[in-house]
């Protein structure tokens, strides 16, 4: 069955509409989306249209000097406007209409506003990798949203990982470690401009190993809303990233047969500091030490970091579990292919569940991305009898013009 395609109106298009006309497109609009869920059409109420509205007529960054332009470039950044624009609006309609009941969907809406801030920021990308540090084959965070109290401990082939919580506030979560991924873009950023003036035979400083953003851009970085909520969420994941610890112990063969271990232990993040409130007070200005591994790892003499990079999409990710696959999908499949067992994963994810409960939310996840896929990878699963087997294969890319109704809904 192919899929259901949408074409939303241009800015200049949906301007000429009467007032009558632009609610009666817009109800339509949200009545497709509802449609391809199987669900009744909704009735918008007044503000939402008004809302709908507004955000289809206003100018993005991409229009402020169109009529300064002529020739292809004018069409392509009107082009590029009216695609930030249909993003914008879509992502508001899914903001009005009512929550999508599918109880396996593993992503949320990126917050209003986010479709145009995202053509502005620096490249996403994961934390580095030192030569055995392969903190991407496992969940270096808890599955939990709350995090929770406890350790986990992987027992690899080549490693012991053990990923130990503080005490009071618990273990980091998949959304704390969030400011992990900030932070080292952030330093990758720094080091690709310092590189570059030095090659130009400038003398530019080191970057330095303390990072000092504001809540707010990490927020926005992360692709979260910026309520109130957030901002105290955002106090209690940095205090959970100071206090939980990884230590890997690397088991390695001499040539007698007999095992040498050696053994590092490294927090997330190192001190932080709320440096200002605002005067509602709620964190401000922060001002966190990068970590030795962090940083070693970003900044080093051969000017080739040992980073991966992440799809944005990331972000929007919420559940801790796709988020674990996406990572090990990034840092096993790459460009290609790769395959897990199921008893496997479950020993690499950390996950409580028993394996009978991880197996169906594999098998959920897996359902679920045929229709909303996840991000750059098409996920399988193969019976072998004895256990079944997760295929992650990277997707071929396409920039289709038109929406994708299944992947709106």
């Amino acid at each position: 069955m192919a899929s259901k395609k949408l074409n939303l109106r241009s800015r200049k298009a949906f301007a000429e509409l009467s007032l009558h006309d632009k609610n009666a497109y817009l109800q339509e609009v949200a009545g497709l989306i509802m449609a391809v869920r199987g669900e009744d059409p909704p009735e918008l109420d007044k503000d939402a249209l008004a809302r709908l509205r507004r955000y289809y007529s206003r100018r993005s960054m991409a229009d402020l000097r169109l009529n300064e332009m002529g020739g292809p470039l004018r069409r392509a950044f009107e082009s590029l406007a009216d695609g930030i624009r249909s993003d914008e609006v879509l992502t508001l309609l899914k903001h009005e209409l009512p929550a999508a009941r599918r109880s396996a969907a593993f992503s949320r809406p990126a917050p209003i506003g986010d479709a145009q801030r995202m053509f502005f920021v620096p490249s996403v990308h994961d934390v580095p990798l030192k030569d055995d540090f392969n903190l991407m084959d496992i969940a270096p965070f808890a599955l939990s949203k709350s995090g929770g109290a406890g350790v986990i401990r992987y027992e690899l082939k080549d490693s012991i990982i053990t990923v130990e919580g503080g005490a009071e506030v618990g273990l980091a979560t998949a959304y704390d470690y969030d400011i992990v991924i900030n932070m080292t873009s952030h330093l990758a950023e720094a080091t690709r401009r310092f590189r570059i003036d030095e090659a130009k035979g400038l003398k530019p400083s080191i970057p330095p190993q303390v990072y000092r953003p504001a809540a707010a851009e990490i927020l926005k970085f992360c692709r979260r809303e910026l309520g109130g909520k957030q901002y105290e969420d955002l106090e209690r994941a940095l205090a959970r990233l100071q206090a939980t610890n990884i230590r890997i112990t690397n088991l390695k063969g001499d040539r007698r047969g007999w095992d040498r271990r050696s053994t590092e232990s490294f927090p997330l993040i190192g001190r932080y500091k709320v440096v200002s409130r605002t005067n509602r007070d709620r964190i401000d200005q922060v001002e966190i030490d990068i970590p030795g591994w962090v940083y070693e790892g970003v900044v080093r003499p051969d000017g080739k970091p040992t980073i991966l990079t992440l799809n944005p999409d990331y972000f929007l990710l919420s559940r801790p579990i796709t988020r674990f696959i996406y990572r090990l999908a990034r840092r096993a499949a790459g460009d290609t292919t790769a395959f897990y067992s199921l008893k496997e994963l479950h020993k690499r994810s950390g996950a409580k569940a028993p394996m009978r409960k991880f197996r169906q939310t594999i098998e959920e996840i897996v359902e679920t991305a045929k229709t909303t896929p996840l991000p750059d990878y098409d996920l399988n699963l193969e019976d072998r009898g004895h256990d079944q087997i997760l295929h992650m294969r990277k997707r071929n890319k396409s920039l289709p013009a038109e929406k994708d109704l299944a992947a709106i809904a």
